[in-house]
C-alpha cells in the first residue's frame, strides 16, 4: 500500500492509504459477513481510509440511513480497531423522516444539525473523534458563516479532526474556506467529488442540480486544486459503478462524442499493461499530478483484490500522455 497526507495541521492531519474504501452499501445491500470480510482484507493489505455517511443507505429500506455507520461500529468493536483506521463520514443529506430523501427533506447544515448529527455518527461508529467530517451537500437556507462556525466548533472541542465538503459549487467551497481563514478557524481541507477517466457532460439538469451537475470534478474544481495546494480530492465512483467492465452501465451523461476516443486509449493501455480497464483508471488517478485519492466501493473480496492490485500498477509517461490527450 502507498500513503498520502491529508490536512495541514499537525494536530489533525492524517496519513491515509491512497486507495479509500467506500462503505456505502455495507450493512444494507451488502450483508454483514461480506462487509466484514472486505474490511478485514482491506486492512490486511494496508488500507486505512474508510468512507461512509450518516444517510447510507436510506434508499435501501426507505428509512433515514445509518446502516453503514452502525456496521462499521460493530466491525470496529469486534476487531478492536482504534485510531489507526481513518473513518470519514458526512452529514447534511440525511432525510428527516422515513420515506423522504435529501431532495425534499434533508437535515441540512445548521449549527444545531451539525452538532446533533455528528454526535449520532460518533455513537454509531463508536468513536470519540470523527477523523474526517464532510458537509455532504449544500444548504443555502443556512448562512454559510453558521455552517463554517458549526463545523469549526466541533474541531475546537476535539470531537472532529479534519473537515471536508462534497457536491458543492466550487465558489461555495472557496467562500467557506475564506470565511474560515478570515476568522482563524479550520476550514475544508478534503473535497469529495465524482471523478473518473471518462469525462461526463455537466450541463445536464439533475434533481439536486437543476443547472447541471455540481457533483463532478470538472474543469473549475481541477483548476482550483492547481491554484490551491492544500486541499486533496477524494474521487468517488472512479469506476463508474462497474461501467468499465460492463459498458451497458455507463450513465447517460457519458454518452457524448468524446467518450469513444478515451475508451479506445484506455483499452489500448490496458492491453499493453495486462491490467483491466478499471485498474488502469485507478492507476491513472493515483499517479495524477493533482492530489487525487480514488474512493471505490466493492461488494466482494474479489472486487477489492482487483482494485488493490492497481496501487502497484505503474503507467509509463508515454501511456499517461496518451490517456490524457485522448478526447
Amino acid at each position: 500500500m502507498k500513503y498520502r497526507t491529508i490536512g495541514s495541521d499537525p494536530r489533525t492531519r492524517r496519513e491515509v492509504s491512497v486507495l479509500a474504501l467506500g462503505a456505502m452499501l455495507f450493512g444494507s445491500v451488502t450483508d454483514e459477513k461480506t462487509s466484514f470480510a472486505v474490511l478485514d482484507r482491506y486492512v490486511e493489505a494496508g488500507g486505512n481510509f474508510i468512507d461512509t455517511s450518516d444517510n447510507y443507505a436510506f434508499w435501501a429500506d426507505g428509512g433515514q440511513g445509518g446502516q453503514s455507520e452502525a456496521l462499521l461500529g460493530r466491525w470496529r468493536r469486534s476487531r478492536g480497531v482504534g485510531d489507526e483506521i481513518v473513518v470519514a463520514t458526512k452529514l447534511g443529506a440525511r432525510p428527516l423522516a422515513p420515506g423522504t430523501s435529501y431532495l425534499d427533506n434533508p437535515e441540512g447544515l445548521s449549527a444545531k444539525v451539525i452538532r446533533e448529527s455528528a454526535e449520532r455518527s460518533r455513537e454509531r461508529l463508536g468513536m470519540d473523534r470523527l477523523d474526517l467530517l464532510y458537509a455532504h451537500i449544500e444548504d443555502r437556507a443556512v448562512p454559510l458563516q453558521e455552517t463554517v462556525e458549526g463545523f469549526a466548533g466541533l474541531v475546537a472541542e476535539g470531537t472532529v479532526g479534519l473537515l471536508g465538503a462534497s457536491n458543492h459549487a466550487v465558489w461555495r467551497v472557496e467562500r467557506a474556506r475564506a470565511l474560515a481563514a478570515a476568522a482563524g478557524l479550520p476550514g475544508y481541507e478534503v473535497l469529495q467529488y465524482q471523478h473518473s477517466y471518462l469525462r461526463p457532460r455537466t450541463d445536464l439538469p439533475e434533481d439536486l442540480f437543476p443547472d447541471g451537475s455540481l457533483g463532478h470534478a470538472g474543469a473549475e474544481l481541477l483548476t482550483y486544486l492547481r491554484a490551491e495546494p492544500g486541499p486533496a480530492l477524494v474521487a468517488y465512483s472512479p469506476l463508474l459503478k462497474g461501467a468499465y467492465a460492463r459498458p451497458e452501465r455507463l450513465p447517460r451523461d457519458y454518452d457524448h462524442p468524446g467518450t469513444p476516443a478515451r475508451l479506445k486509449a484506455l483499452h489500448e493501455v490496458a492491453r499493453e499493461t495486462g491490467a483491466s480497464a478499471g485498474q488502469v483508471v485507478l492507476a491513472w488517478q493515483l499517479g495524477h499530478e493533482l492530489p487525487i485519492l480514488p474512493l471505490a466501493g466493492v461488494s466482494s473480496v474479489a472486487q477489492l483484490e482487483e482494485n488493490l492490485a492497481a496501487v502497484d500498477l505503474e503507467l509509463s509517461p508515454e501511456q499517461r500522455a496518451r490517456l490524457d490527450a485522448a478526447h
